[in-house]
């Protein structure tokens, strides 16, 4: 993908290498262990630092390295790509585009949809309207699931992108409020249909960016790559050997390839219509 050179999201909020932090020493036990010091001849202003800097952990600027620094470069590109494509899709339509936040984190974050680490993946939480990705997945998508190539990583931010398009529509509430009303089994059908329906948005954006000409030779294979290797089929057999399709939550392989080609295909919202489809 072209991408050098070109502007990145204003909506990112990079929290990499961000800890928790503690509580200030304090209590009966504190004030006493302070005193006591300062009657000795000591500095209590040194033992207040070392209970904080125990408490919080002391901060270090986060230093990545110069290819995880293209990444998140890249990453924002993207993101900014999604905002211009998204924006002009709604403005035909008629409607006004709220450009989603996206945090770039280690380890573990804290969203307004609770705590998630690394092994979560990336994930859109609709209570704040972001997109959670710890880079370390891009590695992932290479080695785990094979899918290499910056694209291949493009496909993922503009899935999660997808579902806060869903979002904005009001589909994502509609699969929601399902939860409680239908078999876990039939859950599982419509969350197959709602991701499936995402990878459809995808291959919107992509047609858009295509358009625009940033798309290289190989890019569109490098996205079905990716979008194939998350299938639930492929990941179940790599991780039990064998497969359970009413516990599908994402669709398979063929089938999360399938949609995205056909946004790939359309440019539009026409199409992506997974909940009244028998094509699946």
């Amino acid at each position: 993908m072209r991408w050098q050179g070109r502007k990145g999201s204003s909506n990112v909020d990079d929290r990499r290498g961000a800890r928790g932090g503690g509580k200030v020493i304090g209590g009966g036990f504190g004030i006493l262990l302070i005193i006591i010091v300062a009657l000795l001849g000591g500095d209590p202003g040194k033992i207040l630092d070392a209970a904080n800097n125990l408490g919080q952990g002391t901060e270090q600027p986060y230093e990545a390295t110069q290819e995880e620094q293209e990444l998140a470069d890249f990453v924002s590109v993207v993101m900014a790509d999604t905002e211009v494509v998204w924006s002009q899709i709604f403005e035909a339509e008629g409607m006004d585009y709220q450009e989603p936040g996206l945090v770039l984190y280690t380890d573990i974050v804290e969203s307004a949809c609770g705590t998630a680490g690394s092994s979560t993946g990336p994930f859109y939480c609709p209570a704040d309207n972001k997109i959670y990705i710890d880079l370390i997945f891009y590695e992932e998508l290479r080695s785990r699931f094979k899918a290499p190539g910056d694209f291949a990583m493009a496909y993922v931010i503009a899935h999660e992108v997808g579902h806060h398009v869903q979002y904005q529509l009001g589909i994502l509430d509609q699969v929601q409020e399902l939860r409680t009303k239908v078999s876990e089994t039939e859950y599982n059908e419509y969350q197959v249909r709602l991701e499936l329906q995402a990878d459809y948005l995808a291959g919107v954006w992509a047609n858009h960016v295509k358009g625009m000409g940033y798309l290289e030779e190989g890019d569109l294979e490098e996205a079905m790559n990716a979008a194939s290797a998350v299938g639930d089929d492929r990941i179940q057999m790599q991780s039990q050997g064998y497969v359970v399709p009413d516990s599908f939550t994402h669709g398979t392989s063929e089938q999360r390839r399938s949609w995205f080609y056909k946004g790939f295909e359309s440019g539009d919202l026409s199409g992506g219509d997974t909940f009244s489809s028998n094509d699946l």
